[in-house]
């Protein structure tokens, strides 16, 4: 289903979950000029909502509300006791070091260069990423990538670290390849989880449009 503010996955009385476009965050920014995003509209259609994650701005895909406190914090401790399973599409500008494998290194802000994160042996917060390559050619490689953490940037910062920066990544990618496309390559393909109430095991999957 689909409205002039949200594109809609899924909707009961507990769970809203919405395809987020590229380029609208997931919440309100500070500045007037960035109040548009899936939180404000969802309160304008909703009334009270609550976000349970979110998305980079220029990430697509699945992004999860909820309509009660209670499946917030339920859903909430799904997420930090790592319960939930994400997986997200990439394309990669290069050449794959190897079919399928893992990434874990741990990744820290980079404050005087906010929101930018950075790699740290030491300090940094373990991340881990399993990828898998799903296609490859022409230098592009697309690949599915599972988090297992949940770190801000976090693959991207593993795909850059495979040599595999995200074309479109106007952060982390060389200028070419962050200018080859006008959005990031970046979609969170499909979140499993259980239902907060039911108990029953919810799927929900958004296209991937590149």
């Amino acid at each position: 289903m689909t409205n002039t503010c949200l594109d809609i996955l899924f909707e009961d009385a507990d769970l809203l979950a919405v395809n987020k476009p590229p380029w609208l965050l997931s919440v309100p920014g500070r500045l007037p000029e960035n109040k548009d995003s899936i939180a404000l509209r969802a309160e304008q259609a909703y009334g009270e909502i609550f976000v349970v994650h979110r998305l980079d701005c220029a990430t697509s895909g699945v992004m999860l509300l909820a309509k009660t406190k209670l499946a917030q914090r339920e859903i909430n401790k799904q997420f930090h006791d790592r319960k939930t399973q994400k997986e997200y599409v990439a394309i990669g500008a290069g050449k794959a070091p190897s079919v399928k494998g893992e990434v874990q290194v741990p990744l820290i802000v980079d404050w005087p260069n906010r929101p930018r994160q950075k790699v740290d042996l030491v300090d940094g917060k373990f991340a881990h990423t399993l990828y898998e390559v799903l296609d490859e050619q022409n230098d592009q490689v697309r690949m599915k990538l599972t988090p297992i953490t949940g770190r801000s940037h976090q693959l991207r910062m593993h795909m850059l670290h495979l040599g595999l920066p995200i074309i479109g990544d106007r952060l982390y990618a060389p200028e070419p390849i962050a200018a080859a496309s006008e959005r990031m390559l970046l979609h969170a393909y499909k979140l499993t989880l259980t239902h907060p109430v039911t108990g029953d095991e919810v799927e929900l999957t958004a296209p991937c449009d590149f």
